[in-house]
């Protein structure tokens, strides 16, 4: 069980396993706003101060968070290296590319 003020763990795993595509703009703005708060209450909250349930439920959260921050980098990272290897091969320099949307 969550802390108080917290969002809930069962309210996160149903957000997380709902696909997007099922969800309506309305559900998708209020998860982004609410997930928002708990990180910010995540953050403020001393651990001291958390139930063992809660400081496990950060912990997961935290862990996930960063995974996916990680994985974003390496989407970029990805992205960069085909955009410059096409314009390599078609000897478009960064500024010819962005004219064109490349």
């Amino acid at each position: 069980m969550s802390d108080a003020a917290r969002k809930g763990f069962g309210e996160q795993a149903q957000e997380k396993l709902t696909p997007q595509s099922q969800k309506s703009t309305g559900q998708v703005i209020g998860e982004n706003l609410t997930g928002a708060g708990d990180k910010v209450a995540a953050a403020v909250q001393p651990s001291s101060e958390k139930s063992t349930t809660q400081k496990a439920g950060d912990s997961v959260r935290g862990s996930g968070d960063s995974a996916q921050k990680e994985g974003g980098g390496m989407l970029d990272s990805v992205s960069k290296t085909v955009t410059d290897t096409v314009n390599s091969i078609t000897g478009q320099t960064k500024d010819t590319a962005k004219k064109n949307d490349l």
